[in-house]
């Protein structure tokens, strides 16, 4: 399969994103409602987790395995990562595009976040943990790290009630678009 990164890049860069459906058919989709994980004071989480991550149980890393994260993200009884998908990630892993931002113990990999970059855009794609708590100091890390990076924001595309214990909000389609315009003009990088 010959992935078109640069049309790929641009369906992002609209503000779509892939997923494929239930017989692993890929399309792509929008959402009038999307959730934004908070790069600001608006972020939260219990303190059961901050004592977690005063442990130090878990380091961090970025791309230490993207491959299994990638695994990781579509290992689930239902999951919208088909093959094609897997293959597309992998291309714009090796573009300089996708990366996975992951928590580790020793040589086991505990967790993480599959995510496109884009500007100042970091787009959330999916989550696992292998560990208790794995994806959700891997979580954390991210929003500092994003933070120290001056991203313009973090999509997470939709909303649970997983990620609202993390402060996660709704931004309409308009909001949506004019953080994305903000985003593009960012000449920062993620690494």
């Amino acid at each position: 399969m010959q992935v078109e990164i640069k049309g790929i890049i641009e369906g992002y860069a609209q503000g779509f994103f892939l997923m494929a459906d239930e017989t692993g058919i890929l399309n792509w989709y929008s959402s009038h409602k999307r959730a934004l994980i908070p790069l600001d004071d608006r972020f939260c989480y219990p303190k059961s987790l901050r004592r977690v991550i005063n442990q130090e149980r878990f380091q961090v890393a970025i791309n230490r395995d993207f491959n299994a994260v990638v695994e990781g993200c579509a290992n689930r009884e239902t999951t919208w990562i088909s093959p094609e998908l897997k293959q597309i990630y992998q291309a714009l892993y090796h573009a300089g595009w996708a990366y996975s931002f992951e928590t580790w113990q020793g040589d086991q990999l505990a967790g993480g976040i599959l995510g496109i970059v884009i500007g100042g855009a970091f787009i959330g794609e999916s989550m696992f943990y292998r560990i208790p708590e794995g994806s959700k100091v891997a979580m954390v890390k991210l929003v500092e790290h994003l933070r120290s990076r001056k991203f313009v924001f973090f999509d997470a595309q939709m909303n649970n009630p997983h990620l609202e214990r993390f402060g996660a909000f709704i931004v309409t389609d308009k909001e949506y678009q004019i953080l994305l315009k903000k985003a593009l003009k960012y000449r920062g990088s993620f690494c």
